[in-house]
């Protein structure tokens, strides 16, 4: 199968099942349960770039938190799910809401109206309890699923998690392309980092082994649709 370094502008999603839950995988990085009208988001980590800025002075456009919210602007508008999820790290510190712009203030307020909206913790925004909308859990269910930001480690049908941003690589007729994935066994599903600034780690690191003894399928968002391929075709960096 080739898979074009291009990423159309089209939303063709496949489908999946996790503990008898219907699961559209999106082109977005979002998970969409139509059933329940949730859309789930993993690792948003708005103001990255101003974190490394206040932290070291280390100067990255500051444009992360705006194109990520527009990303997710889409993907709601195209959809209008009932409730948001997002999956811990939305913020990529503590301080991440005190440093918004006040037009991404205003447009996190607008994609909360009228639906239920909640922040799920994660390691790197444990702390931000208010100010930014919406309310906050550790973890949530819906439906068959349990939704939390970093996996257990005792595996629990119908957990969706995030926290490693998976990418999955794949080598093919003297060119390697690299992209974010969902993973997916008969267990469990770990969800791509949504954030426009988010590095990713190779589903063949061994922390993916342990997360899925058995094997499991990497769906990578590709060329105007998400690719299932198997573990075995997939490359180390």
């Amino acid at each position: 199968m080739a898979v074009s370094l291009k990423l159309e502008k089209t939303h063709k999603t496949p489908g999946a099942t996790l503990a008898g839950e219907t699961l559209i995988l999106d082109l977005s990085s979002a998970l969409w349960l139509p059933e329940h009208r949730t859309l789930v988001v993993s690792d948003l980590h708005l103001e990255k770039g101003s974190a490394f800025a206040a932290r070291s002075g280390q100067f990255l456009p500051p444009y992360d938190t705006r194109e990520t919210l527009a990303n997710l602007h889409e993907a709601v508008a195209r959809l209008d799910p009932a409730r948001v999820v997002c999956l811990g790290d939305s913020f990529h510190d503590a301080q991440g809401p005190a440093r918004l712009d006040v037009a991404d203030r205003a447009l996190i307020a607008a994609l909360q109206e009228g639906r239920d909206w909640i922040w799920i913790s994660g390691n790197h925004d444990r702390a931000v309890q208010d100010g930014v909308g919406g309310r906050f859990a550790d973890t949530l269910t819906v439906g068959g699923l349990t939704l939390r930001h970093e996996p257990a480690a005792t595996r629990e049908p119908g957990e969706v998690a995030g926290h490693f941003h998976p990418v999955g690589k794949v080598a093919m007729r003297g060119r390697a392309v690299r992209r974010r994935c969902f993973v997916l066994d008969g267990t469990r599903l770990v969800m791509p980092a949504f954030g426009a600034l988010t590095g990713g780690l190779n589903v063949r690191d061994k922390v993916f082994d342990d997360l899925f003894p058995g094997g499991f399928t990497a769906h990578l968002i590709g060329d105007g649709r998400v690719f299932a391929i198997s573990r075995t075709m997939l490359t180390r960096e």
